[in-house]
């Protein structure tokens, strides 16, 4: 089975670019988006309910903002949507949905610049991160199958981004973001990715300026993160550049079905 995380940069947008062909041949069982930037009767109906799939939305109260979308092949057993943090919650990060014995959180992680670029929201990112990490020790303590997927919004090692040098003081390779990142890892959590490509080069998203993507000039900051007791299951990892459509590409990983069982 396949599960596949991409930040669409607006999925109505996306959806004009030819979304549902592309979710047609992704050969997933499960998609999480990140940045919907929409309301759920806002999107067309072909989206928002596509034939053979289910599909769940979270929105901001800000319109137009942040937002996360679920779509499966089979309605999820369980799905929750907060931290229990109404600042956070408000702004339509997360889901957490389970399948059999395997639960997939979809996450869009705040992004540390304010409106002008300024870093003021990196102390609200690092306390998502925290909350976040805090709220599934006990799954990972317990050995249960979790993954972790979306747009983080930090590139972890100088591995994950072209320019490392250049961006030490930039949001999302700050060493204040980093280090949230290697919590996570430290405490077992598996970059799945990393794990089976240790090559660096490869990156999911790309600034929009005329030519970067094209010369590769990118970062990876999309991830699925899994439990030791998930990464059990995954047979393969990949970032899907190929795709276009939005600043981000797909990321993936394929795994043993029995996963859920």
């Amino acid at each position: 089975m396949r599960v596949v995380s991409w930040n669409v940069n607006g999925l109505r947008s996306i959806h004009r670019k030819g979304f549902l062909p592309w979710l047609s041949r992704a050969r997933a069982d499960i998609v999480g988006l990140q940045e919907v930037r929409a309301r759920v009767e806002q999107l067309p109906a072909e989206v928002r309910a596509p034939r053979r799939w289910k599909t769940h939305f979270v929105a901001a109260e800000r319109p137009g903002y942040s937002g996360v979308g679920l779509f499966s092949r089979h309605e999820p057993e369980e799905l929750t949507t907060t931290l229990d943090a109404p600042e956070m919650d408000a702004e339509g990060r997360l889901q957490f949905a389970r399948f059999g014995k395997l639960t997939v959180v979809n996450g869009y992680f705040p992004n540390g610049n304010g409106k002008d670029r300024d870093l003021s929201r990196i102390p609200f990112k690092l306390d998502f991160y925290r909350r976040l990490f805090a709220r599934l020790e006990k799954p990972l303590r317990d050995n249960q199958r979790v993954l972790v997927m979306g747009d983080f919004n930090t590139a972890h090692q100088d591995i994950d981004l072209a320019r490392p040098r250049e961006n030490r003081e930039t949001s999302g390779f700050r060493p204040e973001e980093r280090a949230e990142f290697d919590r996570w890892i430290r405490a077992g959590w598996v970059d799945t990715f990393r794990h089976f490509n240790p090559a660096g080069g490869h990156y999911s998203w790309w600034s929009q300026r005329a030519g970067v993507r094209e010369k590769n000039i990118g970062w990876r900051i999309d991830y699925v993160l899994a439990t030791p007791a998930a990464l059990a299951f995954v047979k393969k990892a990949a970032v899907h550049p190929d795709v276009h459509g939005s600043d981000h590409c797909p990321v993936s990983v394929d795994l043993d079905p029995s996963v859920l069982t």
